[in-house]
């Protein structure tokens, strides 16, 4: 089965890094046929991510930056979950995007849960890759070379930059316990 996923094209692959252009979104959509078999290519899915954070991120509480992100995470179990930020005005109680998505991964499916694959998207025609917090929280839960997307520019086409999540946090903290 395919699934239409609007106006996502790759351009360039060099060595684990892709760069995608996504036209500015007129209709909240995207277009670009993938396969089902996302759940076996991680990589494969981050068109349908994309497509789900953008949907998502309509649903951001940011009435103090106006800044809406959205998240969306492939598991482990081969499931979604997104999430989307909710500010506050203490803006270090805000939670992002990418930490409410992986909140209720953990909610639902338990801490073992491990997330393969992640697009973040904003609605702001802005670069934004997760911030460091979110970088070191999904550490914990997230597969070293799981693909990860995130918006790089701007100027009518937003670029996305995928890579591996290792190549994000090259040196988090990590806490061995025995």
């Amino acid at each position: 089965m395919r699934r239409s996923i609007a106006g996502v094209s790759r351009l360039r692959q060099i060595g684990g890094r892709v760069t995608l252009k996504v036209p500015v979104w007129e209709s909240g959509e995207a277009h670009l046929a993938i396969d089902d078999e996302f759940r076996t290519d991680p990589e494969s899915a981050i068109p349908e991510l994309v497509r789900l954070a953008l949907e998502v991120a309509s649903h951001a509480y940011a009435p103090y930056s106006g800044f809406r992100v959205g998240s969306a995470l492939l598991l482990s179990n081969g499931e979604i979950v997104t999430g989307t930020n909710v500010e506050n005005v203490s803006y270090g109680l805000t939670l992002c995007a990418e930490r409410s998505a992986l909140v209720q991964a953990v909610a639902r499916f338990g801490p073992e849960i491990r997330v393969v694959a992640a697009a973040v998207v904003n609605r702001n025609d802005s670069p934004s890759p997760p911030c460091g917090a979110c970088r070191q929280v999904l550490a914990e839960f997230t597969e070293p070379d799981a693909p990860v997307s995130f918006p790089a520019g701007r100027s009518g086409m937003v670029a996305a930059i995928v890579l591996p999540f290792h190549h994000l946090l090259p040196f988090g903290f990590d806490l061995k316990l025995k």
